[in-house]
């Protein structure tokens, strides 16, 4: 029986996610696994705790992984949160609002909305406008849009709702690791990401944050939370204490790797990391005019791990992206929803974000929209 593991090829990740995994990541991931509840990786699971609060700029006890993808964190988040009709305004310019919006509804919340357009900010004018008419219990947010490269205002929504009983939930899923997030200044009571993105790990783990403000929100619940797994009054009792409760066999391995992707940021220095996405974006925004390819989204507004390139005329959008990967061993994304065919997604994320590897891809794009 031929084993397919033997013929995996490295790959150039440049889409939205997962990102290229550093070695040392790599070399984590294979360490010895040990027991869950032995007391060396309990050491190992505060120390992610310590390094999770440190590039988040939090104080927030709860401050863990959930054992699950972005989505998981997403779904952690709000299940333990939302009761039956509590009012939930989501703001939603791109594919994954509207996944929140999709989640907070079956979880049957009380659910307003404002759409905003693929490709632009949410509007301050307009969330004021709409807190202005009603109070929330959680107002929520997509910082880094993925299926846009929108990078929406989170400093400025913090401040409407500064002095509020809303809660301010924020995906973080794609910018943690890419831009400096500075959580309880700006804040933010509810906090998701992922590992596959900015951290340059591979996916399986969400780290959360809650503000104090959103433990007791979770503590004083009327109804038992509705998802067993997610079900954070089980699980904090295994991430915190002295003595630790057995709740569900958590990824050992998953977790190595987590370990070592923020001990490499911390190591390289927070701020070194963001500069280096920055230079990385700019390298690929000036690589990119000679061809003629040209950005989505308005200089402000853009994101710098996450590039939404408008796709040249006449340019078949999905053979090329076959070439780039059965040629040239880069990968990077299509675009979603409404702007499907019209773009192409490309990652700049953790240790994709280098010149060599932006100038990799233009060079690959050069000879694709030639010959």
């Amino acid at each position: 029986m031929e084993n397919l593991l033997n013929n995996i090829e490295e790959t150039l990740l440049m889409g939205p996610g997962p990102s290229y995994v550093h070695d040392s990541v790599y070399k984590a991931l294979s360490q010895k696994t040990i027991g869950h509840l032995d007391p060396y990786f309990i050491q190992i699971m505060d120390g992610i705790k310590s390094q999770l609060k440190q590039l988040l700029n939090t104080k927030n006890e709860l401050t863990i992984p959930v054992s699950g993808t972005g989505s998981a964190g997403m779904e952690t988040c709000f299940v333990n949160l939302i009761e039956k009709d509590d009012p939930v305004l989501i703001l939603i310019n791109g594919v994954f609002g509207k996944r929140m919006e999709d989640v907070t509804g079956r979880l049957g919340a009380n659910v307003d909305v404002l759409d905003f357009e693929w490709g632009t900010p949410v509007r301050l004018d307009d969330v004021k406008r709409q807190l202005e008419s009603k109070s929330y219990k959680i107002v929520a947010i997509v910082h880094a849009e993925t299926s846009t490269g929108v990078c929406n205002p989170i400093e400025e929504i913090g401040s409407l709702l500064k002095g509020s009983d809303s809660l301010y939930l924020v995906d973080a899923v794609t910018s943690f690791g890419g831009m400096d997030i500075k959580m309880d200044q700006l804040g933010i009571d509810v906090l998701y990401t992922g590992t596959q993105k900015c951290l340059s790990c591979p996916p399986g783990l969400a780290p959360i944050s809650f503000s104090n403000k959103a433990v007791e929100v979770v503590k004083k619940r009327k109804t038992k939370v509705p998802n067993w797994y997610l079900d954070l009054t089980m699980i904090i009792n295994y991430w915190e204490g002295s003595t630790r409760a057995y709740h569900h066999t958590a990824p050992i391995n998953m977790l190595y790797g987590l370990y070592q992707s923020l001990f490499n940021i911390i190591e390289e220095g927070a701020e070194n990391v963001y500069q280096r996405h920055k230079e990385a974006h700019q390298l690929l925004v000036e690589g990119l005019q000679p061809l003629k390819i040209e950005m989505l989204v308005e200089a402000p507004f853009r994101l710098p791990m996450l590039n939404s390139v408008k796709i040249p005329d006449g340019v078949n959008e999905a053979q090329i992206r076959q070439i780039l990967l059965k040629d040239h061993k880069i990968e990077i994304g299509a675009g979603l929803g409404p702007l499907a065919g019209k773009i192409w997604r490309i990652g700049l994320m953790g240790h994709t974000a280098y010149p060599h590897n932006v100038n990799r891809l233009v060079q690959a794009l050069q000879v694709c929209l030639t010959n």
